[in-house]
Order: C-alpha cells, then structure tokens, then sequence
C-alpha cells in the first residue's frame, strides 16, 4: 500500500488514496503546501520519525492505526496541538 504524507496551512495529513499527480492532491486539500510520495507504510515511519519527532502518539503508533482503519484519509497529531 501506498501513503502520502500532505501538508497544508494547518496540519499534516495521511492518505492511502492513489494520485496521478500532486495537482490532484492539491485539488483534495485546502492550503495544501505539498505532498511527500507515494511512500511505502516503511518509508513514511521513517520520515515522520527522522523529520517530525514531536508526534504523539508516536510515527509507528500513527501510521499502523492509519493502516488498520477504513479511512482514507487521517490528520496526524502533535504534541503542539
């Protein structure tokens, strides 16, 4: 499965959904900023973990109940907020 990590004017966000390009995802997102992948489950965790420490709960515990949702779409959380 592939994920891409988006960044808007307020937040960041996951999704599983499949894009040609970051024009569409920009069309999904309002303030999008930009867009990262598509990423294996692997390669998001490692990002999150490497550029984005202050998520809590943490990248792994994020992504993994990102992935067992039905959701296509989930915004993640930071200590910050």
């Amino acid at each position: 499965m592939a994920l891409h990590v988006i960044f808007t004017d307020a937040t960041v966000f996951l999704s599983r959904c499949e894009y040609a390009s970051w024009r569409e995802v920009q069309d999904d997102f309002a303030g999008y900023k930009a867009s990262l992948g598509p990423w294996s489950p692997a390669e998001v965790i490692e990002y999150l973990r490497d550029d984005h420490p202050d998520l809590v709960p943490d990248a792994t515990t994020q992504v993994e109940g990102f992935l067992r949702s039905g959701d296509e779409v989930t915004e993640l959380t930071f200590a910050d907020g």
